[in-house]
């Protein structure tokens, strides 16, 4: 399978290069048919292209990474799994009659280690997508993913959750069989387990949905990913009446890396190839990789009392306020 892909979706403000680059195949084509030595004129337009490409990417608004984190072609958690892990088994069910598949888990060996890795999986065709549930977990997902945590802590093994998602889903079944209150339930008891667990928000990454995954030791996002307690979309609906204004309210939101990296509310920041992550899947996944071994390296020092210990006082210290 080839993993470093073409752009086939192309997002507004990354035309300019897409003009650009229509200019030097046109010059490439030119130059083949006439035989013309066309070859520094190419050179030139080819470094100023990258160099266009490096100061768009580095000067991203909050709501283009939004759309970079959404991009259809972006990796998907089976993705990270396939590239990343040796040896992965998916472990099915609640054991209460439901399979939710908009999360998947399993365990996988990481560098030549045992974990249990757990992530929400979003489709790329309307197909898959209906089989995932377009990433939005429902209450037996969260259960399953529950089962998996307290599995990982009998056998003590590190967890490791890819998360993305607009959030769980919204739906009166889910909210009839106990949605809030399995979020509920997985803050808790991750918040208790004894082993290290290790959180990556991949892509999109909101509200409860995300954070069900989320109580974790190390905290990282992806470059272009974004977190928030509600979508700019919604909170752009409740303070304006008017969703049109997600570009303001995710702005306001604080939803990059790199704001959250300053604020306390994550502890990493993984770089992604440049144009983003669906440009080179295998770049990024040795990326998140490096940092996952890494990050199991340094928490697997630490005895299960200071694991929860410090993993408490992290969660505790989010958060700024002004009388």
């Amino acid at each position: 399978m080839e993993y470093k892909k073409e752009m086939a979706t192309v997002l507004d403000f990354e035309k300019p290069i897409v003009e650009i680059q229509k200019k030097i195949d046109e010059l490439k084509k030119m130059s083949e048919a006439s035989g013309m030595d066309l070859d520094s004129q190419i050179e030139n337009f080819e470094r100023q292209a990258q160099d266009y490409k490096k100061e768009l990417y580095s000067k991203l608004k909050p709501s283009q990474k939004l759309q970079i984190a959404r991009h259809p072609e972006r990796p998907k958690f089976l993705d990270y799994v396939e590239l990343m892990c040796d040896d992965f088994i998916e472990l099915h069910g609640d054991r209460e009659g439901m399979d939710d598949r908009a999360i998947i888990g399993g365990l996988a060996k990481i560098d030549g280690k045992p974990v249990m890795i757990i992530g929400i999986q979003k489709g790329k065709t309307t197909k898959e997508n209906l089989e995932y549930n377009f990433g939005m977990p429902q209450p037996q997902g969260y259960r399953k993913a529950l089962r998996l945590f307290k599995h990982a802590n009998k056998f003590n093994l590190p967890i490791v959750t890819l998360i993305d998602t607009p959030g769980a889903y919204p739906g009166i079944k889910a909210e009839e069989t106990g949605q809030g209150s399995a979020i509920a339930v997985n803050l808790m008891e991750m918040s208790k387990l004894n082993v290290p667990i290790v959180s990556i928000i991949t892509g999109e990454g909101c509200s409860g949905g995300a954070l069900g995954l989320a109580v974790a030791d190390r905290v990282m996002m992806l470059e272009h990913a974004y977190y928030t307690v509600i979508s700019p979309e919604g909170c752009a609906s409740i303070l304006w009446r008017d969703a049109s204004k997600f570009a303001d309210a995710a702005e306001a939101l604080k939803i990059t890396s790199k704001d959250l990296l300053e604020l306390g509310i994550i502890d990493e920041e993984i770089p992604e190839p440049l144009g983003g992550a669906h440009t080179d899947y295998k770049a990024v996944s040795e990326s998140m990789k490096t940092a996952i071994v890494k990050a199991i390296k340094e928490l697997s020092q630490l005895e299960p009392n200071e694991l929860r210990s410090e993993r408490y006082n992290k969660f505790r210290a989010m958060g700024r306020f002004k009388e």
